[in-house]
Parts: C-alpha cells; sequence; structure tokens
C-alpha cells in the first residue's frame, strides 16, 4: 500500500476490529447490567461508563500505566516477551476502550425497553436464559444495537489522545489519520492535514447516514406492523 495511505489503512482496521470486540462485549455487559437488580448496579454502571467522560489523554495515561513495563498486565506480558506499548496493538486497545462506553450504554438502554412481560412469558415456557438472550432480547434490541456499531466505529475512528499515550505516533504503524492531522499541523502542512480532516469528515459523514437510513427503516417497519394489527 502506498506509504501515504497508510494512516487511513491502520485508522480503518482499527477501528473495525475495535467495533467487532466492543460488539461483543458491549452487548454481554450490557445485558448484564441490565438483568442485575443489585444494590451495586450504579457503581458498575459508572464503571463501565466512565472512559466516556475522561479525558482520552487520561485514559491514555491509565492504559500506560496498566499495560507497561511495570504495570500488572505489563510484568505478565513480559513473561511470554509480549511488549504492547507502542504497536498496533495498543492502537486497537485504546481504541476498544474510548469506543466501549457507547456499544454499552446503547445496548443497555435497548436491552431495558423489552416489556419485561416477553421475558416472562419465556421463562414460563421453558426457555433458557441464553435462548432467552439470543432468540427475544437481542433481536428486540437490534435497532439500538445497530446504533451502538455505528457509534463505536466513529469514536474509535476519531481516537487521538489515549492512542498518542499509549501507541504513539509511528508512521506506517500506529499513526492514524487523527494523529496524522496533528502532526501535519505541527509541521504547518495544512494542505496535508485538510486532506486527512476531509477523509474524516466523509467517513464520519456516512457513517451518519447509515444510521439514520437504518433508523428511517425501523420506524417505516414498526409503522407497517402497527397498520396490519389495526
Amino acid at each position: 500500500m502506498d506509504a501515504g495511505l497508510t494512516p487511513l489503512w491502520i485508522s480503518v482496521k482499527t477501528s473495525l476490529l475495535a467495533t467487532v470486540i466492543t460488539f461483543f462485549l458491549g452487548i454481554g455487559t450490557a445485558y448484564l447490567v441490565a438483568n442485575y437488580k443489585g444494590k451495586w448496579r450504579g457503581v458498575i454502571d459508572s464503571i463501565f461508563t466512565l472512559p466516556l467522560v475522561l479525558p482520552p489523554t487520561v485514559l491514555g495515561f491509565f492504559l500506560l500505566v496498566f499495560f507497561g513495563k511495570n504495570g500488572p498486565a505489563g510484568k505478565f506480558l513480559l513473561q511470554f516477551d509480549i511488549n504492547l506499548i507502542f504497536t498496533w496493538t495498543a492502537t486497537v486497545i485504546s481504541a476498544v476502550v474510548v469506543a466501549f462506553p457507547m456499544m454499552y450504554r446503547s445496548a443497555r438502554s435497548a436491552f431495558e425497553q423489552i416489556d419485561d412481560n416477553l421475558i416472562a412469558a419465556a421463562k414460563t415456557l421453558g426457555m433458557s436464559n441464553w435462548k432467552i438472550f439470543y432468540k427475544i432480547s437481542v433481536p428486540l434490541a437490534w435497532p439500538g444495537i445497530i446504533g451502538g456499531v455505528v457509534l463505536s466505529f466513529a469514536r474509535a475512528l476519531g481516537e487521538f489522545g489515549a492512542t498518542l499515550m499509549m501507541a504513539g505516533n509511528i508512521p506506517g504503524k500506529t499513526q492514524t489519520m487523527p494523529l496524522a492531522i496533528f502532526f501535519q499541523v505541527q509541521a504547518m502542512n495544512y494542505k496535508g492535514a485538510m486532506l486527512w480532516v476531509a477523509t474524516i469528515v466523509a467517513i464520519s459523514v456516512v457513517m451518519i447516514l447509515i444510521l439514520n437510513f437504518w433508523s428511517d427503516k425501523q420506524q417505516d417497519l414498526v409503522g407497517k406492523r402497527s397498520r396490519g394489527g389495526k
């Protein structure tokens, strides 16, 4: 691939992999929290939502400490000669951490809107919790889940602070489009920075259009079902 396009390729593959990871992690944790009624629910929810409100550089610092050579995860991985700092894997981890709250909150809200009577009826019919999850809960929450997927991808695509702290700015390896924009501006190359800005804006607009199209299709489907029911 042309070296000039590597920030685009790194950003896209990082965002896609991060979205896949947050898809499964977000749905699983959202479902568990939505159905958890204990006194620690607020605390757990706050922990999962915290990356949404913390500055990215703060998240990057925590990740750097946690995965660094003196951190708990870093020490464990060094036993297998694995160092994640300043690697492409570090860009994915950073993207997952900042994008996770988008998927988690969208999916949790969708699960909480499911009619409890449907779940109770399924249990009465003898369905296991696993079958209720993937045959009833996930299909009913699917519109909210899709919204979370789009928002997670967009958030991962625009990640800057945590990536810079943990993965650094290594051209051809960890330099994503947001990092390329920052360092192009530092080099006073506004033309180069504008190119990457336009690319990110174009991708973001496409993602918003996809989300709006999906929402409109779901509303049309609900409307047709309502008219059919009448």
